[in-house]
């Protein structure tokens, strides 16, 4: 377990010891998709988080259809194997059942943080958090252009993607994590069929992580996907789906582990918000 103290250092409470850390241990995980009969199945993984790592950031589709008894399963079993916080962000599959508000109550009754277009702290790390959504990349973007079907498709993705914007704008941490279920990039959806690159994921959500300096950006969704990838800027962005970890990492636990420094918190001046620019062509 990790505690913040008044001090404003961070420990690592294992076995009664308290240990004074010089870095956070990120675990990060995508696509589980928990059903009715998931109970227990990824315990030793669960476990293997627990003893590796401080803090779980999940990207996503968590349950199979978004059903409340489904979350419920997931947060007993997640509660149960890790004593650490958990910080997530909802993906299609846990809007399949329209009962997205119910499955993000009863994640948030067994204390997992889940963001939606909202920041959160946790042992001064900064993360910042969106579903995302699909429309394609670069010049196979989909433009918000023609019958009003297609630009409410597209108003969507930059619905947000000003969501992000306005996640990140609040993060006065020296680490800063931006998590999405969505790609933002087209490099770690690549793998799979070009023909669906278009629902994997919007190159609209890089424009937030262009403006606002990050760590690292993590998403799921695009299971045969690739394991990392850089937004034009140069920032690190990985594809944590469970199935492409398994396939990337096939002899070690399929969940990907990233060493934080412990910094000071330091005053950041705001950025001015802007909106994301929309072409009509």
């Amino acid at each position: 377990m990790v505690t913040k103290q008044a001090d404003d250092s961070v420990t690592r409470q294992k076995g009664g010891v308290t240990d004074k850390l010089d870095v956070v241990r990120l675990a990060t995980l995508s696509d589980i998709h928990y059903g009715k009969a998931s109970q227990g199945t990824l315990e030793p993984l669960f476990t293997e988080i627990g003893r590796q790592s401080d803090v779980l950031v999940m990207c996503g589709d968590l349950t199979d259809y978004g059903l409340p008894e489904e979350a419920r399963i997931l947060a007993k079993d997640l509660t149960s194997a890790l004593k650490i916080p958990i910080v997530t962000v909802l993906g299609n599959h846990d809007f399949e059942s329209g009962k997205q508000d119910e499955v993000r109550e009863i994640l948030e009754s067994y204390g997992i943080q889940v963001l939606d277009g909202d920041s959160c702290e946790v042992h001064g790390i900064g993360f910042a958090g969106i579903k995302g959504f699909a429309g394609g990349f670069g010049r196979g973007a989909l433009g918000f252009w023609g019958e009003p079907a297609i630009k409410a498709f597209v108003q969507e993705a930059l619905n947000e993607a000003l969501k992000l914007e306005s996640a990140l704008a609040r993060l006065r941490t020296p680490q800063r994590i931006a998590v999405l279920h969505y790609a933002p990039i087209q490099a770690t959806v690549e793998g799979e069929p070009p023909a669906i690159f278009a629902f994997l994921g919007c190159g609209r959500l890089e424009e937030p992580l262009n403006r606002y300096p990050v760590t690292a950006v993590f998403h799921g969704h695009a299971h045969n996907g690739t394991f990392s990838g850089r937004t034009s800027t140069g920032t690190p962005v990985f594809n944590v789906s469970h199935g492409l970890l398994q396939k990337v990492f096939p002899d070690r636990p399929a969940f990907h582990l990233m060493e934080l420094p412990v910094e000071p918190a330091q005053a950041a001046e705001e950025p001015e918000l802007q909106l994301v620019e929309v072409d009509d062509d």
